[in-house]
């Protein structure tokens, strides 16, 4: 995995798989910075979510990775922000179609469905991906339009 800057973001069902991926990435020698939670504390997962997809559509991180209890919240969320395209995975198989054909710039891990290993190797599989391009393009210019 090449080196990236990422931004995580999590509510509290979502906050240990998040740390976990969080020192999964440091390890493989990416730049993340977390936007919260921080606690266990019940929380609401759009807050978290707003914020890591703001930043990234800024420019200051390449990908992201939200985390919730099924990573269905935090990927709805940030898809209401201008130039998010967050994928909810639960497979290795998802992350890989999200970047190579929708070139989603955020996954989405549900800590209640997935366990670590497998959070991992979806984390690694859409970092690793490049998008395809091609017809692919015409379709993510077509949800760019959206945006506009």
């Amino acid at each position: 995995m090449k080196p990236m800057r990422i931004v995580v973001a999590s509510d509290h069902a979502g906050l240990d798989l998040k740390r976990h991926v969080q020192e999964f990435l440091q390890r493989e020698g990416c730049s993340v910075t977390d936007v919260g939670t921080h606690t266990e504390d019940a929380c609401d997962y759009p807050d978290f979510a707003l914020e890591g997809a703001r930043r990234l559509a800024a420019g200051e991180f390449d990908c992201g990775v939200f985390v919730c209890g099924t990573g269905m919240g935090v990927s709805i969320t940030a898809n209401k922000v201008k130039g998010i395209r967050a994928a909810p995975c639960t497979l290795e198989l998802m992350a890989e179609m999200a970047r190579r054909h929708n070139d989603a710039n955020v996954v989405c891990l549900g800590a209640r469905l997935i366990g670590l290993g497998l959070a991992e190797a979806i984390t690694r599989r859409f970092l690793e991906t490049e998008f395809e391009g091609g017809r692919h393009a015409r379709r993510v210019d077509k949800i760019k339009a959206l945006d506009r």
